[in-house]
């Protein structure tokens, strides 16, 4: 599944490009000319909104308060602040090719887990609405 991301201005450029290698559209806050304005993350939310991509980012906790609150977004995927970055990526591709529903209104969060048996490794926490 092919997807249309916007990256906020804390997000890898290394990520970026492993996901557009990986054939996704990714536009940059960059790119958007949106980056280094200090733009509140209500408003970086609302223009992903308006151009219909999934917001993604390394400011948890931020988006998980904003996710909560915030009806009707083309969804949001949070990542731990980690350099593995092909294992963060290909832990949200694993997950996104066995769920196969839209991610509007969904907020995913790629984290790491310690797993005795295999060591690190990343998992996906999708958080809801209360």
């Amino acid at each position: 599944m092919l997807l249309q991301f916007y990256s906020n201005e804390n997000f890898p450029i290394v990520m970026v490009n492993l996901l557009r290698a990986a054939g996704h559209d990714v536009l940059t806050s960059y790119e958007a000319g949106q980056a280094n304005q200090r733009i509140p993350d209500n408003q970086v939310l609302r223009y992903a909104t308006s151009i219909h991509r999934i917001l993604i980012t390394e400011n948890r906790q931020d988006f998980i308060n904003l996710h909560g609150v915030t009806l009707d977004h083309p969804g949001i995927i949070i990542f731990k602040s980690d350099r593995d970055y092909i294992g963060k990526i290909k832990a949200m591709s694993d997950f996104l090719t066995i769920d196969s529903q839209p991610l509007e209104d969904r907020l995913l969060r790629i984290k790491k887990q310690n797993m005795k048996a295999i060591g690190p490794t990343f998992g996906v926490q999708e958080y809801f609405r209360n």
